[in-house]
């Protein structure tokens, strides 16, 4: 096996800003309408009109997210028992290396459940 190296945080990196993507397209707005702050979401939506294309695309944006979180987490997955070199420094830090990737996986994950709650169940529960 390969030593993990710092191109493993990449797709976890990438899996969080897609998932940052759906919580500014549809669970902010959510949380917004049903908090009953709709001045506040207007006044969103005029100052950053992207995230009404966002909200448009929002099934491909999911799917998208959805599918580098899971693959993200099976490469984690995979490179758990990977082994990190035999030089004392680059030990440490290829072990900073899997808490640093273990974390932004579980926040980004975390993320996308909350933007998949608000744009698909609370919606429908409405």
């Amino acid at each position: 096996m390969k030593p993990l190296s710092s191109k493993s945080l990449l797709l976890p990196s990438l899996s969080l800003f897609t998932s940052l993507g759906t919580l500014f397209c549809c669970a902010l707005p959510a949380l917004f309408v049903v908090l009953g702050a709709g001045a506040v979401l207007a006044g969103l939506l005029s100052s950053a009109p992207f995230l009404i294309v966002l909200s448009k695309y929002k099934v491909l944006l999911f799917f998208i997210s959805g599918s580098l979180i899971i693959v993200s987490g099976y490469l984690i997955w995979r490179n758990k028992n990977a082994p990190c070199p035999a030089d004392p420094l680059k030990a440490k830090a290829c072990k900073k290396l899997r808490i640093a990737s273990l974390i932004i996986y579980f926040f980004s994950a975390t993320i996308y459940a909350i933007g998949f709650f608000f744009a698909f169940i609370i919606t429908k529960m409405i």
